[in-house]
């Protein structure tokens, strides 16, 4: 027979609402009666019943998350980061992915509302902020935090890097260490992108360097195709007249692409071409693909996960009313082989 919540409240002689505040992490009650409880739980390998939580709490303590690409490792960081927070406070998290099309996304998007989840986190590939499915959401009374990508207009909680930042130190960083002609591979039709070109032209102006056309290439995919498209990218750029001697890669996909052309051309890195990244991937165990140590820029993921899942907490506990809050995270320059 399982062990009801009733069968942990009389071994400790509690009642059953303090077992129930100490399993949410919610109310008032000692450190001291909290721990008792957690470890008897462990003891007797209580399992809540969720069904019967959801309908006393009137919420399912399942978060929705949907992404660009669970195959690119900066949202597959994310996922799991987010996944971590929210899980030792007691809920879990449904993970999708809209393939960089928005309307995938609006169906992942009903998908999750009709499940009924308490809450959802977007790295959005929606382009205005006047697409109907951020209305339907708001008509349910979802809350909802935008991640990473940031929508113009759209009166939203969103947490991100500040990528004009991002564009601005990768770009000064190069200007320092001596390069001339520097190119920049963007990934066009996102914010991120759109600020990280921003960023780079405005170093390249506070250093009176010219920014001409020919030395901005485009990626078409920065994600499950972005090292091809980097390579391809590169190799653009090298076959100019002029080439450039340094490059500011969106991110550090497309940078491990462009290095991978740069090599191929038999040139060297950082003596013939220096090169930054954004997103500082090897410091993922999980994913380092780089047989030389990439220049990049750290978004903090683990801190934008952090203070998201906080942030969800919050308003699916409707602690208090939160006006829509815009957190840029400070990026940090991190100095490797490349440049």
């Amino acid at each position: 027979m399982p062990v009801r919540m009733k069968d942990i409240a009389a071994e400790l002689g509690v009642s059953v609402m303090t077992v129930s505040k100490a399993l949410r992490n919610e109310g008032r009650i000692s450190t001291a009666t909290r721990d008792r409880v957690l470890q008897k739980i462990k003891e007797l390998n209580y399992q809540p019943n969720l069904l019967a939580r959801s309908l006393v709490s009137g919420r399912s303590f399942l978060i929705g998350l949907i992404v660009p690409d669970l195959m690119h490792p900066f949202f597959a960081a994310l996922a799991k980061f987010l996944s971590g927070h929210l899980r030792a406070q007691g809920y879990a998290v449904a993970i999708s992915s809209s393939e960089e099309s928005a309307e995938i996304e609006r169906h992942e998007i009903a998908t999750f509302l009709a499940r009924g989840v308490d809450a959802l986190v977007l790295a959005s590939t929606q382009r205005s902020a006047n697409a109907a499915i951020f209305k339907r959401i708001e008509e349910q009374g979802v809350p909802y935090v935008l991640a990473d990508r940031m929508i113009p207009g759209l009166k939203a909680h969103f947490i991100g890097s500040d990528d004009r930042a991002i564009g601005l130190i990768a770009t000064e960083h190069l200007i320092e260490r001596g390069y001339r002609r520097i190119a920049h591979i963007q990934r066009p039709g996102i914010s991120t992108g759109a600020s990280r070109l921003q960023g780079y032209k405005a170093a390249l102006k506070r250093h009176r360097r010219a920014s001409p056309s020919e030395l901005i290439a485009t990626a078409a995919s920065a994600d499950a195709h972005g090292e091809q498209c980097g390579f391809e990218a590169m190799q653009r750029l090298l076959a100019l007249k002029r080439r450039p001697d340094a490059v500011f890669c969106y991110n550090d996909v497309i940078a491990y692409g462009a290095l991978k052309a740069i090599l191929d051309a038999g040139l060297r890195a950082p003596s013939d071409v220096g090169l930054v990244g954004v997103a500082n991937l090897a410091s993922l165990t999980f994913w380092d693909a780089s047989p030389i140590a990439v220049t990049t820029v750290d978004q903090g993921i683990g801190t934008l996960a952090e203070l998201t899942s906080q942030l969800l907490l919050r308003l699916v506990q409707k602690q208090d009313r939160v006006a829509p809050q815009r957190i840029l995270l400070p990026p940090k320059l991190i100095v490797r082989s490349t440049s």
